[in-house]
């Protein structure tokens, strides 16, 4: 061990050596390699705090979304702390950032602007909550169920089992559709034209009784059904149900309408279609017989 001492002692020499200086701090690889290593416990300490924050809040009655937001902010307090005292480890006081604050804002600008606008956007949903875990949305033409928030993206799960990575900015810049924000509960609406011969009370109360042989539909908001209009072919009706699973609505809606047009057909309710009669028209002449 002794002859191994005098290279052990050049090589903290070496390592404790300064490479150079930010606002008059020198840093070495000892400074960063301790610096790494303390962001790196940060890193971890972070994700323990977010999974004891889910355990505490796991029984306590607060809506899915609020709980996976305190839990993500927790878990960013945590890496910021950890941030600053890595900083400070090297030697990079907070007044020392402000002295090189131009230059790291210039380069925000010019590199960093997407990243940085994404993920402020993604504090502002955390926030604010215009969406959350569990939400189905539409935002430029996707549609999905929201199933993970991210520091800068948020991921969306499609019924074609596709996850899609959208920007936190488009959240907050574009118009959203949030199925699921005034509740859990949504109205679906079956239209529906049958003939002139029919009765429009009994085709009511055939559809009244064919949303009721559905388990999904709810029974409170009542489901209606409304006279629509006089169509060119067909008297409109529009069938309003409500269910609470919004995942499965589209299936929901199609089972309605194989139940709709069996129970239309047992009561010889014509459903009809649209009846175009095209007229030849041919052409005369006035043919002058010769004198």
């Amino acid at each position: 061990m002794n002859e191994f001492w005098p290279y052990l002692k050049k090589a903290w020499h070496y390592i404790s050596l300064p490479l150079f200086e930010v606002s008059g701090n020198k840093i070495s690889v000892m400074s960063i390699v301790t610096a790494g290593l303390i962001f790196y416990g940060a890193i971890i300490l972070s994700k323990m705090g977010e999974r004891f924050i889910q355990k505490v809040l796991e029984d306590k009655p607060l809506d899915r979304g609020v709980k996976g937001s305190i839990e993500r902010i927790t878990r960013y307090i945590i890496l910021l702390i950890g941030a600053l005292i890595t900083l400070d480890t090297i030697g990079i006081s907070m007044s020392s950032l402000a002295a090189v604050g131009a230059v790291f804002m210039v380069g925000i600008g010019f590199g960093l602007q997407n990243i940085t606008q994404n993920f402020i956007s993604g504090l502002i949903i955390l926030l604010e909550r215009p969406i959350k875990v569990g939400d189905l949305v539409e935002v430029q033409g996707v549609n999905g169920k929201v199933v993970d928030i991210r520091a800068r993206s948020t991921i969306i799960h499609t019924r074609d089992d596709i996850a899609i990575i959208v920007p936190n900015s488009q959240f907050i810049s574009e118009q959203v559709v949030n199925g699921s924000f005034s509740g859990d509960n949504i109205r679906l609406s079956i239209n529906v034209g049958v003939s002139y011969d029919s009765d429009p009370q009994i085709v009511k109360d055939t559809l009244l009784e064919v949303a009721k042989t559905h388990e999904a539909i709810l029974q409170f908001p009542p489901t209606d059904v409304f006279f629509k209009d006089f169509g060119e072919s067909s008297l409109d009706f529009t069938l309003h149900v409500w269910i609470k699973d919004q995942w499965m609505n589209e299936k929901i809606k199609s089972d309605l309408r194989f139940r709709i047009f069996k129970a239309l057909g047992e009561k010889d309710i014509e459903i009809p279609f649209p009846q175009r009669v095209i007229h030849n028209a041919k052409s005369s002449r006035n043919v002058e017989s010769p004198n």
